[in-house]
């Protein structure tokens, strides 16, 4: 049958979660004595929760419904951080009756929330991580500087809560190892002040920031290791170490199958316009500046080889993915093209914008993807 004969098949997220299991065991083995919490925010589907649950992964949230999600699996609360600096009250109190205990923060507003809808609980301070730009920039928001943090805590103390640790995020796909090293100098003078008032800290929590490999190479855990392993022993007391990494391990995860739509020229430059767009999947194209580069194939394979913009089907001209991608120089519609490292933050971004449906996500195990070995790195 021709390829334009019926419809063409429904877009597809894939997620191997064979590969979400090693990306775990990597990053664990990788990170010794560091609790690893998935941020889940990433990559919510039941069946990567149920997986890293049964790994003995412990979990992130930022919201009271990613809790009912994990209720359901049988994740325990109580191994669960709430890590989202400034909550819904509402939130707040749902999270700590189901038996979350330790909150995030970073304002006194924040603290009294948390004083009123869940006394007692264990807050840990977020402190503004030292700007170094990373392949996703998502800092700037949160966080406040090391004075202002020992002030913090000693004001939750006076409301009755547990100044407990101090938490930092360098950043989404870092790939500078020694961008840890700046915020654990950081946590080492809060605890120090700290301990000068008698407050004492249990925790520091790494944040995520651990990158995926796109389109060239990653550093190795160790590097990573070499700085935070580093900087966690110049702490002046011990204290226990958690990291909240997303990306790192389900991004690798997955391949997503998008459909040709129609194919054009326009000032002498190829478009290839896919049913898969920034709006409903690809919203990193956007915060990147397109600068996120996931590896691309097609379907047709041919040897002859042609550069195109990949854009989605939306008529909003911002809604691209990514320009320049090698991929086959007869590429028509109804053929079919694969972004490989889009298991995080594709499906939990997308909407319905100008009607166009999201991709179905299918899990799999056991079965070989194939992934960005075999496809075309475009930089």
């Amino acid at each position: 049958m021709d390829r334009h004969d019926g419809p063409p098949p429904a877009p597809e997220l894939v997620i191997d979660l064979d590969r979400v299991a090693a990306a775990f065991r990597t990053l664990t083995a990788g990170l010794p004595g560091v609790n690893v919490h998935f941020a889940m925010k990433s990559n919510p589907h039941p069946e990567i929760l149920a997986l890293l649950h049964a790994l003995g992964c412990r979990f992130e949230i930022a919201s009271a419904t990613e809790l009912d999600a994990l209720l359901a699996i049988g994740a325990d609360p109580a191994q669960v951080l709430s890590s989202n600096p400034v909550k819904p009250i509402a939130h707040i109190a749902r999270q700590h009756a189901a038996g979350v205990w330790r909150f995030a923060f970073d304002s006194e507003d924040e603290l009294d929330k948390l004083a009123a809808a869940a006394p007692g609980a264990a807050v840990l301070v977020r402190l503004a991580a030292h700007q170094i730009r990373s392949g996703v920039p998502s800092e700037g928001k949160f966080g406040v500087d090391v004075d202002a943090a020992v002030t913090l805590m000693l004001a939750a103390r006076e409301r009755g809560l547990r100044p407990y640790g101090a938490a930092f995020h360098v950043g989404s796909q870092m790939l500078l190892p020694h961008a840890w090293r700046a915020p654990l100098r950081a946590v080492a003078y809060v605890m120090n002040k700290l301990a000068a008032e008698n407050v004492f800290l249990h925790m520091v929590n790494l944040g995520g920031g651990f990158p995926a490999r796109y389109a060239g190479r990653t550093p190795p855990m160790t590097d990573y290791w070499a700085t935070i392993g580093a900087g966690l022993a110049q702490l002046p007391y011990p204290v226990a170490a958690v990291c909240e990494p997303g990306r790192a391990l389900v991004a690798e995860a997955g391949r997503l199958r998008a459909n040709v739509i129609g194919t054009a020229v326009r000032g002498g430059r190829r478009w290839a316009h896919l049913d898969v767009g920034a709006f409903n999947g690809l919203m990193e194209s956007l915060e990147t500046g397109n600068q996120l580069r996931f590896p691309a194939s097609d379907s047709r394979g041919s040897a002859r080889r042609d550069r195109f913009h990949l854009t989605g089907p939306t008529c909003d001209s911002q809604d691209t993915i990514m320009f320049d991608v090698e991929l086959s120089a007869d590429l028509r519609t109804g053929d079919q093209v694969y972004l490989d490292g889009t298991g995080a933050y594709t499906t939990v971004y997308a909407s319905r914008f100008n009607g166009f449906d999201v991709p179905a996500v299918r899990c799999v195990t056991g079965v070989a993807i194939e992934t960005s070995d075999n496809a075309a790195y475009c930089g």
